[in-house]
C-alpha cells in the first residue's frame, strides 16, 4: 500500500472518530448496545443444557459477546454511518479527488472498525474474568473468526445501506439481518443443540462461521474439517458481500 494511500486513509480515519465521537446514536450503538445485550442474553443462556454441546456458560458467552459486537458495534453502527456519509453527499464529493471506491468505503468505515476491535479485546479479557473462563485452546482460531466477523459485518453493513433511503429507515432494513444472525448464527442457542438439519443450514449463515471459528479457538473442539469449512463459508459470504457492493452500493441520496 503506497504512501499516499495510507495517508488518505489515515485522514479519514481521523476525520471519522471525531464524527463517531460527536454522532450519540452511533456512540452508543457501537459501544453500549453490544455489553447490554450480553446481560440481557445471560438468563436465559444459563438455562440451556449447554453440557450436551459440551459448553460452558463461559464458553457460550464469550463468542457471544464478540458476536454482539459484530452485530450492533460494527454492521448496525456502520449502516447509520454509510447512509448519513450518502445524504450528506460526503460520499460523492470524495469519490471526485484521488481515493478510490475500497479506500471511500474503508475509511468512512475505519473509526467503527477501531472501536469495534477494541471492544472485542476489553469484552475478551473482562469477559474471561468475570466468568471464569480458561484462556483460549487456539487464539489463532479466535483471532480468524474476529477478523471475519468484522469484514463481513462491514461489508454487510455497505450492502444494506445500498438498500436503505434514510438513517431512520436503517432501524427496519437492518433488523433482518440481526434477527436471522442473533438466532441462526449460535449467538443465543449454539448450534450443538439445534437439530442437526437446521444447523446445517445455519452454519451457512454470513457470520455463523465468525462465532463458530471464535467458540472452537476457545473450547478447541473444531476439527481441521470444521474449520476449513467455517472459512470456506466466510469467505464465500466475503467475496458475495464485495460483488453486491460493485453492484448496487449508490453513493448519492436515494429518491
Amino acid at each position: 500500500m503506497s504512501t499516499a494511500v495510507m495517508g488518505r486513509l489515515a485522514a479519514l480515519t481521523r476525520a471519522e472518530m471525531i464524527l463517531l465521537v460527536r454522532h450519540k446514536a452511533v456512540l452508543v450503538t457501537a459501544l453500549v448496545l453490544p455489553l447490554a445485550m450480553t446481560f440481557a442474553m445471560q438468563s436465559l443462556i444459563s438455562d440451556l443444557d449447554l453440557e450436551d454441546a459440551g459448553l460452558t456458560l463461559g464458553t457460550m458467552l464469550m463468542p457471544s459477546m464478540l458476536g454482539f459486537v459484530f452485530l450492533f458495534g460494527v454492521y448496525s453502527a456502520l449502516v447509520t454511518v454509510y447512509v448519513v456519509r450518502r445524504d450528506q453527499l460526503v460520499l460523492k464529493r470524495l469519490r471526485t479527488g484521488e481515493p478510490g471506491d475500497l479506500e471511500i468505503l474503508g475509511g468512512t468505515a475505519s473509526a467503527t472498525l477501531v472501536a469495534g476491535v477494541v471492544q472485542c479485546l476489553v469484552l475478551a479479557v473482562a469477559g474471561a474474568l468475570v466468568l471464569d473462563v480458561e484462556a483460549p485452546s487456539s487464539i489463532l482460531l479466535v483471532v480468524l473468526g474476529a477478523l471475519f466477523g468484522l469484514v463481513l459485518a462491514t461489508g454487510l453493513a455497505a450492502v444494506t445501506a445500498a438498500f436503505t433511503k434514510s438513517a431512520e429507515g436503517a432501524q427496519l432494513t437492518i433488523t433482518p439481518m440481526l434477527l436471522v444472525s442473533m438466532i441462526g448464527s449460535g449467538m443465543v442457542v449454539p448450534l450443538e443443540l439445534m437439530p442437526e438439519k437446521m444447523a446445517s443450514v445455519c452454519e451457512l449463515l454470513p457470520l455463523s462461521p465468525a462465532v463458530q471459528l471464535v467458540r472452537g479457538g476457545w473450547t478447541g473442539t473444531l476439527s481441521t474439517y470444521d474449520v476449513l469449512g467455517a472459512v470456506a463459508v466466510a469467505l464465500a459470504w466475503t467475496v458475495v458481500s464485495v460483488f453486491a457492493v460493485q453492484k448496487w452500493f449508490r453513493w448519492e441520496p436515494r429518491r
